[in-house]
This record gives C-alpha cells, structure tokens and sequence, in this order.
C-alpha cells in the first residue's frame, strides 16, 4: 500500500509541475500577444546576451541614453520575443537589422505598439544598437545594430546600448541577401517565409537578460 501511494504522490507530483510549467510557458505567450501588459521600467544599465547561429554577442544598456527605447527592449528581451528572428537586412559596412517576429500573430500585436521618441544622446558609431523606424514616433520591435560610422542618423535614430563583447560575430552574419527579404511577408508568413525564401540567414536563437555580478568587497574589509 506503502509503495502505491508513494507512486501515486510522485505522478501527482509531476502533473503539478507540468502543469506549473504549461501555465508559465501560457502566459509567456499570452504576453507576447498583448503589448499593453509588457511595460515594466528596465534597470539604469543591464547586460544582454544574443546567442546567434554564428556565436554569442553581449551588448550593455545604458537606461539614460534612451529610457523608452530601453524599457521596450528590456521587457521585449523577457518576454522571448527575439527568440529566432533573423537578421534579415544585413549590409556590409552599414548595419544588421533583426526584430520581426517569427511567428505572424505576434508581428500582428506588435505592429501598433509604437513609442515615442527618445532624445538622441549618442552618436550611432560601430556597434551600437538602435530602433530602426520609418519615421517619428514609429518604433516598435525592430532593432539595428552599425557596423560602421553611422553619425548621419544621429538626426533621428538613438542609440540606447553598445556591443561590448562579439562584434566579431556579428561580422560573420550572413549578408548575401542584402535587403531582398520582404518585410511585409515576414509579418505575414514568419518564419515560414524566411526559410522557403532565404535559408541562409542568420539568426538570434535565445536573448537574455544577464544579471550584472555582485561588488567584489575590499580587501582587508572589517569584519562584522
């Protein structure tokens, strides 16, 4: 009897954390398809790590540069929305741009969700990041970071964090499409689009917010 209840207390057990687990994994994408509840206010500065199909890349947000375009991106990185979207206009010499959503519906959420503008307070210099947009106060999701001197969209466009580590492998993402891919078919089709289309791209597979770490305490410290 011992050994039945036991069993039945393990798969009791284990339906709980499936369940914890699906309901978590729910409300990721409930997010996701609703905008309007992703408005947390990021931290002053914070880490970010792309894990791409060419390697990682590391960029540090600076919250004062731009703090609106930061806390879209902070709450955007949380939430997974940069979770195998591509690089899908990538130019040698100018930028790489990434941000459209694999998945169609939650392009479709996004696509009125703009924010105002922020101030420009940094130059677009190599390996800084910044919204792209097609227009004032259009910015969304989408993201470019420069490989080179692009000083001349400091008119409009505002840098809110730099590569600090792996701008290396952003040299390595594939360019050979330029800017053939169709950004209203990959709001329409997602990835299904992009692979049929533009198999060689590369692309983010997980982004995520890394925890600065503790203070080192000084040496030769009092102690308590």
């Amino acid at each position: 009897m011992k050994a039945a209840y036991f069993a039945l207390l393990l798969c009791a057990t284990a339906l709980a954390q499936t369940k914890s687990g699906d309901s978590k994994a729910g409300a990721a994408k409930s997010n996701l398809l609703d905008p309007s509840s992703l408005t947390a206010q990021a931290p002053e500065t914070f880490q970010v790590k792309f894990a791409t199909t060419k390697g990682n890349v590391t960029v540090m947000v600076t919250r004062a540069w731009a703090p609106l375009g930061v806390d879209r991106f902070y709450n955007l990185v949380r939430a997974g929305f940069y979770t195998d979207a591509a690089f899908f206009r990538v130019i040698p010499g100018f930028m790489a741009q990434f941000g459209l959503s694999p998945r169609p519906d939650v392009s479709a959420a996004w696509q009125s969700a703009r924010i105002a503008d922020d101030p420009v307070t940094q130059s677009n210099t190599r390996g800084r990041i910044s919204f792209a947009m097609a227009g004032p106060k259009t910015r969304t999701t989408q993201l470019f970071i420069s490989y080179g001197d692009n000083s001349r969209l400091d008119a409009a466009f505002s840098p809110f964090g730099e590569v600090t580590e792996g701008m290396d492998v952003m040299d390595q993402i594939y360019s050979g499409y330029r800017e053939q891919p169709n950004q209203g078919s990959i709001q329409a089709e997602g990835k299904a689009y992009l692979d049929a289309n533009f198999p060689m791209l590369d692309r983010i597979t997980s982004a995520t917010i890394v925890t600065a770490p503790a203070a080192a305490k000084p040496t030769g410290a009092a102690k308590q």
